[in-house]
C-alpha cells in the first residue's frame, strides 16, 4: 500500500487572490499569502505598496472584491460580525485579531486603566473586577502599571501608544498587527515601543505582523519579512536573505533609499 500523504496544518492566515479597490486604484492586486501560527511577520516597502491596507483586510476594516481571506479557519469578514462590515452581528471570532495603529487611538476622557479594561469588561463580558486585574497586569507587562489613573494626556507619545499595545494585548488575541507604530513618535521615544514589540515576540507564540520602515528593528524581531510593491508580494525570506544580503533589485534599491534617510 502506498505512503498515504500527511495533510499539513491549516495556515493560522490565509489569502487567496486578494483584490482591493477604490475606484479606477488597484490597491492589492492577486495577493496569495500564507502565514503559520506563532510567525513573527515583517512588512516591508515604499509607502503606498499596500502593507498597511493588508493588515487592515486581515482584521476585517476594509472590504475587497476578489479573492479570500481566513484567520484561524475563519472567514473575513465574518458575516456575523457587526463591527467588521456594516450588514451583519457580534460574534467573538474577530476577536482573534488585534490591532495597533499608528495614530494611539485612545479614548481622551477615560484613564489608562479604563482605556485597557473598557473592551474586556464590554466586550468579553468579565467582570469589573477581572477586566480591572487584567488590565493592570498588561499595563505592568508594557511598564506602565504606576500610570494607571493618567489619562492620555498627561502621557507622551511613546507612553500612550505602549498603552494602545496593553489595550491589545488585554483581548489575548491570536494574531497582532501593528501599523507603523512608531511613525507618529519623535526619534527619541521610538526605542521604548520597539523594546515593548521585542518583548512580545519573544515571549509569546502570538502570530505578528508589523508594518515598519524601521529595517533594524525588521531584523531583531522577524523570521521572515514581505517586501511589497504596488499590492503585490515581490519578495519574501528570512530578514538575511531580505534586509543583509537582497537579491531582488527592487528590494536594493528601497533599502538603500532608507539607509540614506
Amino acid at each position: 500500500m502506498a505512503d498515504q500523504a500527511i495533510p499539513s496544518a491549516p495556515a493560522h492566515i490565509l489569502l487567496e487572490g486578494v483584490v482591493k479597490e477604490v475606484g479606477d486604484l488597484r490597491i492589492i492586486d492577486q495577493l496569495d499569502l500564507r502565514i503559520e501560527q506563532g510567525q513573527r511577520i515583517a512588512l516591508i516597502g515604499p509607502s503606498g505598496s499596500g502593507k498597511s491596507t493588508v493588515l487592515r483586510l486581515i482584521k476585517g476594516l476594509e472590504s475587497y472584491q476578489q479573492g479570500a481571506i481566513t484567520v484561524a479557519g475563519a472567514a473575513v469578514p465574518d458575516t456575523h460580525a457587526r463591527w467588521q462590515w456594516p450588514w451583519a452581528r457580534p460574534t467573538a471570532r474577530v476577536h482573534r485579531v488585534g490591532m495597533v495603529f499608528q495614530h494611539f487611538n485612545l479614548f481622551p476622557h477615560m484613564t489608562v486603566l479604563e482605556n485597557v479594561a473598557e473592551a474586556p469588561r464590554r466586550v468579553l463580558k468579565l467582570t469589573a473586577a477581572d477586566a480591572r486585574q487584567r488590565a493592570l497586569d498588561y499595563l505592568d507587562q508594557v511598564g506602565l502599571a504606576q500610570r494607571a489613573d493618567a489619562y492620555p494626556r498627561q502621557l507622551s507619545g511613546g507612553q500612550q501608544q505602549r498603552v494602545a499595545i496593553a489595550r491589545a494585548l488585554a483581548m489575548r488575541p491570536e494574531v497582532l498587527l501593528f501599523d507603523e507604530v512608531t511613525s507618529a513618535l519623535d526619534p527619541e521615544l521610538v526605542g521604548e515601543v520597539l523594546a515593548v514589540i521585542r518583548a512580545i515576540a519573544s515571549e509569546q507564540r502570538t502570530t505578528l505582523l508589523v508594518v515598519t520602515h524601521e529595517m533594524k528593528f525588521a531584523r531583531d524581531v522577524a523570521d521572515r519579512v514581505l517586501f511589497m510593491e504596488q499590492g503585490r508580494i515581490i519578495a519574501d525570506g528570512t530578514p538575511e536573505d531580505i534586509l543583509v544580503n537582497p537579491r531582488n533589485e527592487r528590494t536594493r534599491r528601497f533599502l538603500n533609499l532608507v539607509e540614506q534617510r
